[in-house]
């Protein structure tokens, strides 16, 4: 009776020159190929299924490896096989860890100087270009340069900073920016930049920062339920759908909290929103349907606010602005005219960090330091307009909103 396993002789294997293959038992195979007719070249393949897929893993060339070893390395596979592991996919994730290792051993230099050959020419702005250059040269090379971009974590970016964080916040707060981004983009394969096909993506038309005292003010003087409900979008930084889906179940108003459950995020998580006191003000002062749960009612009896409402009336105020954009400016706002720590202001917008370092930085919700956050901006939204300011002209901005 035939053999299950082991069917072939290291005399067989030499013999063997007709091109297919030849089994040995267990799903080991020889392999023999002829190639543009330069004679016979010979390897180890394993043929298996796994999940309904017929799949074949090279083993190495004959001339690497003997039959015995051939067989000891089918054995091992064949063991994982038994746990329910592909050993192709297994091998893949292997050498993608193994890449990812030695990307990630690279110093934070060498990988900067790369990152920039890779994304400058993509970038219009000379002054940007400058700014990356001298501010890593000025600020990370010196204590970050010689590490490995593994070993580049929140404490390290901290030590690095530490100098220049309360003399000049804004270029700390960019070069933190910029160092991330590097150490992420080594973590994610250092991909090509998108072309500028795949980088088109909606824009937000959005007040410069300036604008927007004058333009709350003339807000306040409507006298409306969508009024309310965009004055309170803008103080809360919140995008529309949040807005005229919130119920007064949500509303905390004695703690001055208002909990957007996570159905109605983007995330997918509950977010906290700290109130200002001008909110609450809203808040208390709006009137209430009996029997409907929703803080900002509609036209129809018991149902929400049309979600064209507050575009409408942002429309008709200044053509061509968005609700959306107003996100942006209160995130310009808070970068360029506070001090507050970038991740104070994304934790506001409710944007998911999935870059490691940077969501090292955030512990819990930050909530006490968004409450002072967004009682400033409420502040800077309540100052009297300047007089004679423009307040027509739009600048347009591509945002992404995570």
């Amino acid at each position: 009776m035939a053999r299950g396993i082991n069917k072939l002789s290291v005399k067989a294997v030499a013999a063997a020159r007709e091109p297919g293959l030849y089994g040995d038992g267990g799903n080991l195979y020889l392999q023999v190929a002829d190639i543009d007719g330069a004679g016979p070249t010979k390897s180890w393949v394993l043929r298996y299924m796994i999940d309904g897929r017929a799949r074949k893993m090279g083993l190495g060339s004959i001339n690497d490896f003997s039959l015995a070893e051939a067989r000891e390395r089918a054995r091992q596979i064949r063991q994982k096989l038994a746990d329910g592991v592909d050993p192709i996919e297994a091998r893949l994730a292997a050498r993608d860890a193994a890449r990812k290792e030695t990307a990630e051993n690279v110093t934070f230099k060498a990988a900067a100087e790369k990152f920039l050959e890779v994304h400058e020419a993509g970038w219009r702005n000379d002054k940007h270009k400058a700014q990356w250059r001298s501010t890593l040269a000025s600020y990370a090379f010196p204590s970050l340069g010689t590490r490995p971009v593994k070993a580049v974590d929140a404490p390290l970016i901290n030590a690095a900073l530490a100098p220049i964080w309360a003399k000049t916040p804004e270029t700390a707060s960019r070069v933190r920016q910029r160092v991330e981004r590097v150490v992420q983009w080594v973590k994610d394969g250092m991909p090509l930049p998108a072309t500028a096909k795949a980088k088109r993506v909606a824009h937000h038309a959005a007040l410069p920062w300036q604008e927007i005292p004058a333009f709350m003010a003339e807000l306040r003087q409507r006298d409306s339920i969508s009024a309310r409900a965009l004055e309170f979008t803008v103080l809360c930084a919140a995008r529309t759908g949040e807005t005229i889906g919130a119920t007064w179940p949500e509303i905390d108003l004695d703690g001055k909290v208002w909990t957007v459950p996570a159905a109605r995020m983007k995330a997918g998580k509950d977010h906290r929103v700290p109130l200002s006191d001008r909110v609450v003000e809203i808040l208390r002062d709006l009137p209430r349907e009996k029997g409907a749960p929703y803080v900002f009612p509609g036209g129809k009896e018991k149902s929400p606010l049309s979600n064209m409402a507050m575009l409408e009336l942002v429309r008709g105020m200044r053509p061509g602005l968005t609700v959306h954009g107003f996100r942006s400016v209160f995130k310009d706002w808070a970068s360029e005219s506070t001090n507050y720590p970038n991740i104070v202001s994304e934790a506001a917008l409710a944007h998911t960090i999935s870059d490691k370092v940077e969501a090292a930085y955030r512990r819990g919700e930050l909530l006490e330091k968004r409450q002072k956050l967004m009682r400033d901006w409420s502040a800077y939204c309540a100052r009297p307009p300047v007089v004679g300011a423009n307040v027509v002209e739009i600048a347009s901005r591509a945002r992404l909103e995570a």
